[in-house]
C-alpha cells in the first residue's frame, strides 16, 4: 500500500486532512442510481481507503439516493475520530435517475437531516451547496437564498462547515458574505481548467478547493501527451493526472472515486509520483491542445 502522506495535508473547517481522499459516487448503481452490484466489494473499497490513510471522504445522500450514505455508514461507523466526511446538498433524483435542483427551504432542510440520518451522525463535518442553476456547470445567479438557509442549519448545529459547488467565482464572494467558506468542489482536471483563477484566489484565503471528476468522470481522460509522460515514468495516466492536481497547487484536496480496491490502490500509489517542471510543462499542453 502506498504513503498517502506524501501528498500532504491542506486545512478543510478546522482540520487538517490528507490531501488525497476519496469519493464514493461511484459505489452506487450504474448511473449513481440504486444500489451497486456488490455491496461487500463497495464496503472493502472503503474500508481499504481509510486503513490506507484517507480521512476525507466526500459523499451525497442525493447519490443512490441514500445508498452511498448507507454503505458508508454500514462499513465505517463508528468512525474514526480523524475522519472527514463531506456531503453536498441542493439536488434531488427523480424516479428516473435524472438530477433536478431542490432550493427550497424545505428541501434542503430534509437533506440535511436525511445525510444526518443515513451516516449515522449528529452533525456534519462539511456541507456543500450544489448550485443547479445549470445542471452541466456553472451558471450565474444569485446563491443568497439557499446559502441563508444553510447558514442557518449551521447556526443550529446541524451543520460544522459550509462550503460551495458547481458556482461561478461571483457566486463564491457572494457566498462569502453571508457565512464562512471552508472549501469549494467544481469540475477541474488536467483537460478541464476554467477554474485556474478560482484555485490561486483560494490559496492566497486559505480555502481548499475539491476538483470534481479529476480524472474525467464518465469520459475519462484521453490524451496522447499524457499517456507519453505516464510511459516514461512507468505509471497510468490517471497517476499522472493525479499527481498533476496535487502539484497545481497547495489548496487542491483529491477526492478520486472507484468500486474496485485494485483502483484505489492504484490512484493512493500517485501520492508517491514526483514530477518535474519539465513534465508539469509538458502536461500544460494537453489543456492547450483541448482549448484549440
Amino acid at each position: 500500500m502506498s504513503n498517502i502522506d506524501q501528498a500532504g495535508t491542506f486545512i478543510l473547517g478546522d482540520r487538517n486532512v490528507r490531501r488525497l481522499g476519496y469519493g464514493a459516487m461511484q459505489l452506487a448503481g450504474k448511473g449513481v442510481f440504486g444500489p451497486p452490484k456488490d455491496r461487500d466489494a463497495a464496503i472493502a473499497v472503503l474500508r481499504e481507503a481509510v486503513e490506507a490513510g484517507v480521512n476525507h471522504i466526500d459523499t451525497s445522500d442525493f447519490y443512490g439516493p441514500h445508498v452511498t450514505n448507507q454503505i458508508i455508514r454500514e462499513a465505517l461507523h463508528p468512525y474514526p475520530d480523524d475522519l472527514m466526511i463531506v456531503t453536498k446538498i441542493g439536488a434531488m433524483r427523480g424516479t428516473d435517475g435524472s438530477w433536478n435542483p431542490a432550493f427550497s427551504g424545505e428541501q434542503l432542510t430534509q437533506a440535511v437531516h436525511d445525510n444526518l440520518r443515513n451516516l449515522g451522525l449528529d452533525a456534519m463535518d462539511v456541507v456543500n451547496l450544489r448550485i443547479m442553476f445549470d445542471v452541466h456547470g456553472p451558471a450565474e445567479g444569485s446563491i443568497e437564498e439557499p446559502l441563508t438557509v444553510l447558514a442557518e442549519l449551521q447556526r443550529k448545529g446541524l451543520v460544522r462547515h459550509i462550503g460551495l459547488s458547481n458556482v461561478t467565482p461571483a457566486q463564491v464572494a457572494e457566498g462569502q458574505g453571508i457565512a464562512k467558506i471552508v472549501c469549494v468542489q467544481n469540475q477541474y482536471n488536467l483537460a478541464h481548467r476554467q477554474d485556474d483563477a478560482m484555485i490561486d484566489d483560494l490559496a492566497r484565503d486559505g480555502i481548499a478547493y475539491v476538483p470534481f471528476f479529476p480524472l474525467g468522470g464518465f469520459s475519462p481522460l484521453q490524451s496522447s501527451i499524457l499517456s507519453d509522460v505516464a510511459q516514461r515514468l512507468a505509471a497510468t495516466p490517471m497517476q499522472v493526472a493525479l499527481a498533476w492536481l496535487l502539484r497545481r497547487a497547495p489548496n487542491v484536496l483529491l477526492i478520486p472515486g472507484t468500486s474496485s480496491v485494485g483502483h484505489l490502490r492504484e490512484n493512493l500509489a500517485a501520492a508517491e509520483l514526483q514530477l518535474s517542471d519539465t513534465v508539469m510543462a509538458e502536461l500544460e499542453g494537453v489543456a492547450d491542445i483541448r482549448s484549440a
